[in-house]
């Protein structure tokens, strides 16, 4: 499957994969509340911490192929944003000789049923990580793992049914929980919302131009999404950074990182795998229709 996909990649993205790399996969509408932003925040942290290494450390991270896919609707400026910036970074990650041969990134282009045949058995890892509280169930969680692939995501949406069938080892669990956020926004409201250095070291990089690309335009809103999020007295609100994104990001590193050491043990993620792909019989059409 994953042989699969990387010819698909070349075909019509022009990557060449290696299909040891864990492949970590969001495939689903483009939305702030679904967080993509977040996955392209984390990408750069792994792309800045790869660049920052020695060759002989470098050599120690787990090799990543990132992609990104989903339609905005056509109006939605910010997800159209998220698009372009996905479409940078892997611009910039993707020829840079220091970091490619360690992590891929892309955006893959009018995601449609006919691709997910390809993406979906190909996924090692998936991720649902919306905001506790803002998914109402959510699908394409369901699909990944009937496919034999993992979840890092959160305790939302049918998440929560999938992780009770198929045991807390097979997802990857981090954020703040529904019942946190009123607490959360209050201490906000304080000015008690702390900015985790790695991802201020994250914003100061997408304000630098780095991931521009010599499009201005582009960069303003780059910069524009951020500013927002660095309003922290509004965290919470349509202000500020609404779906906690700051909030959770040390904690998404951290899944991340147990991710990345899972994955190093083929025999135990295959185990978890199987285990994950034979729990999901609730989720079969044939039960929900019934």
């Amino acid at each position: 499957a994953k042989e699969k996909l990387a010819v698909y990649a070349k075909e019509h993205m022009g990557l060449d994969l290696d299909c040891d790399a864990l492949f970590d996969v969001q495939f689903k509408r483009i939305h702030e509340y679904k967080r993509q932003l977040l996955n392209c925040f984390y990408i750069i942290h792994r792309y800045l911490a790869i660049k920052s290494a020695s060759p002989s450390e470098r050599a120690k991270f787990q090799k990543r192929v990132c992609f990104i896919g989903g339609k905005a609707a056509p109006a939605y400026v910010n997800a159209k944003t998220i698009i372009k910036l996905v479409g940078n970074i892997g611009e910039v990650v993707n020829n840079d000789p220091d970091v490619s041969p360690y992590l891929k990134v892309g955006f893959v282009p009018n995601y449609s049923v006919t691709v997910a045949q390809v993406i979906c058995p190909a996924s090692d890892i998936s991720e649902h990580i919306s905001t506790a509280g803002t998914e109402a169930s959510g699908t394409s969680n369901m699909k990944f793992v009937m496919n034999g692939g993992l979840i890092i995501g959160t305790m939302d949406g049918a998440n929560i049914e999938i992780r009770e069938e198929g045991g807390d080892e097979t997802m990857f669990i981090f954020g703040c929980l529904e019942d946190d956020v009123p607490k959360i926004k209050e201490r906000a409201q304080n000015g008690n919302y702390p900015i985790d250095p790695r991802m201020q070291k994250v914003f100061d990089t997408v304000r630098s131009g780095r991931f521009a690309c010599g499009d201005s335009e582009a960069q303003a809103k780059f910069c524009g999404l951020i500013d927002k999020l660095c309003n922290i007295t509004a965290a919470g609100t349509w202000d500020g950074d609404r779906y906690l994104l700051i909030n959770d990001f040390p904690s998404y590193v951290a899944a991340q990182e147990l991710v990345d050491k899972t994955y190093a043990d083929q025999a135990k993620w295959a185990s978890l795998s199987i285990q994950a792909a034979c729990s999901m019989a609730k989720f079969s059409t044939d039960r929900t229709i019934s």
